[in-house]
């Protein structure tokens, strides 16, 4: 077998390895990495849960409202506001200015999008996977067919779309939000 010739992207390959390897200042060797990387123990206590950060108002007391119920009848939840908890199953990827919100992240099961009222705040982009509990209004409107297109190009997807590209759509207009991620 003959004897192979480092190339120049090889050597850099390397060079750049051992720097990424390299730990306050000392070069650690693959072995010592690997050596340094311990498995976490058995019994390991589960991790305490994350305090709940808060957008908009605060939610105070109150009764909490099912989304399967709110979405099986909303008109029905139109006059007063509502207290409801989920899962964030999407959430704006350009700036946070709405979420999408599920019993559950399956993507088939029923859910809804929720704005926050007037703008006053948005939520983190990254607030996908995050259990929510939301203070909200519940309105049901058709969306234009080019605002549908908008919100698409964020991530957002809408169940009922009608063949104009216009949908039908049960939202939740918050006031308050917490997450829990």
């Amino acid at each position: 077998m003959a004897p192979v010739k480092p190339t120049a992207s090889g050597l850099i390959a390397v060079a750049l390895t051992a720097l990424a390897c390299a730990r306050d200042g000392a070069q650690q060797q693959p072995r010592e990495l690997a050596q340094s990387v311990k498995e976490p123990a058995a019994t390991s206590a589960p991790a305490a849960p994350t305090a709940p950060r808060s957008y908009g108002d605060k939610i105070g007391a109150g009764e909490q409202v099912p989304l399967s119920r709110v979405l099986a009848a909303p008109e029905g939840f139109t006059q007063q506001p509502v207290i409801i908890t989920g899962k964030v199953r999407k959430a704006c990827s350009r700036k946070g200015c709405w979420m999408e919100l599920a019993e559950s992240l399956d993507a088939t099961a029923a859910g809804c999008r929720v704005t926050f009222k007037d703008y006053g705040f948005f939520v983190p982009t990254d607030s996908a996977g995050a259990d929510a509990r939301v203070r909200a209004s519940v309105t049901v409107e058709t969306v234009a067919a080019s605002y549908v297109k908008h919100l698409e190009e964020e991530g957002a997807t809408f169940s009922q779309k009608n063949p104009d590209g216009t949908a039908r759509e049960v939202r939740l207009v918050a006031t308050g939000v917490e997450l829990v991620k």
